[in-house]
């Protein structure tokens, strides 16, 4: 068989999983808009969104484009963007470290994100020069925190240009824990009301998305998404090792910068938006990886769509379990993500045995 039929076979395959992918997050995103408190049939969710877009559509009552409009829409592009780029960074990140157990919340970029974010939350009054940065303040505040926290764990773990995978997990998880304490601190000397919105909000919560926060996010996640799309073949390169990605031409350090500094951002924003929503980043490129194979080209975009199907089934378990009550959606992602994760480390310890 020649090399370009293996080519076009393989392209072949992406194509039907990338399209697989994309059909199934259209049909929860359509679940996801539908279901809650207040019930919406499946076609004038689509009648609403053809109304607002300006195409001829089917009858639906005031309340149902008011509900659908006005607070399902906007929280499920919310869940879809916080998803799917915590999915594309925990790829990004396991192909940059080589490791299957490396992701955003492990090494530290979840734990600095929120403690800026509580920071600028507690001490953003007393501060007059964050305001102004308006709604944008908290997503940057919060990604400066990621990146600062990312960096340091980088640092104490690499040396002579390598990194040493156990000592990036131990700073990661030391980073953690002063991440954690410095919260704690900050809490410390937050009002009541403050307290209580970060209790709630420490679980993960989709819940208060608004037109505006969604602007943010777009904003804010797009552009970086786009970049580690752009670095599939320098991944591709560096799972064979850094001194062989050199050879080939890779500008290893280079990568390194973005996507470290593009993961950062994107988990800053998510965690400035919607919390700490733990585990995504690492289930969902390890079931790529281990359905479709570690070719980045795949992995890539296969890791956002699933990221975004993932979170947006969270969502929808969220609200319909305890209905009409709202468990936090990180709940949900811990309870799914905890069991795989320790079958993760079993199978890992096996594998290295």
């Amino acid at each position: 068989m020649s090399l370009q039929t293996l080519t076009y076979q393989k392209d072949k395959k992406q194509f039907l999983v990338l399209g697989v992918l994309t059909l199934s997050l259209f049909v929860v995103l359509i679940l996801s808009l539908s279901m809650g408190a207040f019930s919406i049939p499946a076609s004038k969710v689509l009648y609403v969104i053809l109304d607002a877009l300006g195409l001829p559509a089917g009858e639906f009552s005031k309340q149902e484009s008011s509900v659908l409009l006005g607070i399902r829409l906007p929280r499920v592009l919310l869940a879809l963007m916080v998803g799917g780029g915590l999915g594309l960074s925990g790829a990004a990140l396991q192909g940059l470290f080589r490791n299957p157990l490396v992701e955003p919340g492990l090494i530290g970029v979840s734990s600095g994100g929120a403690l800026f974010a509580v920071v600028f939350i507690v001490f953003g009054n007393s501060l007059p020069f964050l305001g102004y940065f308006g709604a944008a303040g908290l997503p940057l505040f919060a990604f400066l925190g990621g990146l600062l926290n990312t960096f340091l764990v980088y640092k104490l773990a690499s040396q002579s240009g390598k990194t040493d995978i156990s000592l990036l997990i131990l700073a990661g998880v030391a980073l953690n824990a002063l991440s954690g304490a410095l919260i704690g601190l900050a809490i410390f000397y937050a009002d009541d009301a403050a307290l209580r919105n970060f209790t709630f909000w420490s679980l993960g919560d989709v819940g208060g998305a608004n037109w505006q926060k969604v602007g943010v996010c777009f904003m804010f996640i797009l552009g970086p998404i786009g970049l580690i799309l752009s670095q599939y073949r320098q991944l591709n390169a560096l799972a064979i090792g850094e001194n062989e990605a050199f050879h080939m031409g890779v500008n290893v350090q280079m990568v390194k910068y973005i996507l470290l500094f593009c993961s950062a951002l994107i988990v800053g924003t998510a965690v400035s938006l919607t919390g700490t929503i733990g585990f995504v980043g690492l289930i969902v490129p390890h079931l790529i990886r281990l359905l479709y194979g570690a070719d980045h080209k795949l992995v890539l975009p296969a890791s956002f769509l699933l990221g975004g199907v993932l979170l947006s089934l969270a969502d929808i378990l969220a609200r319909t379990l305890v209905a009409p009550a709202e468990l936090p959606i990180g709940i949900i992602t811990a309870i799914i993500g905890a069991p795989f994760f320790i079958w993760l480390i079993i199978n890992f310890k096996k594998i290295r045995t």
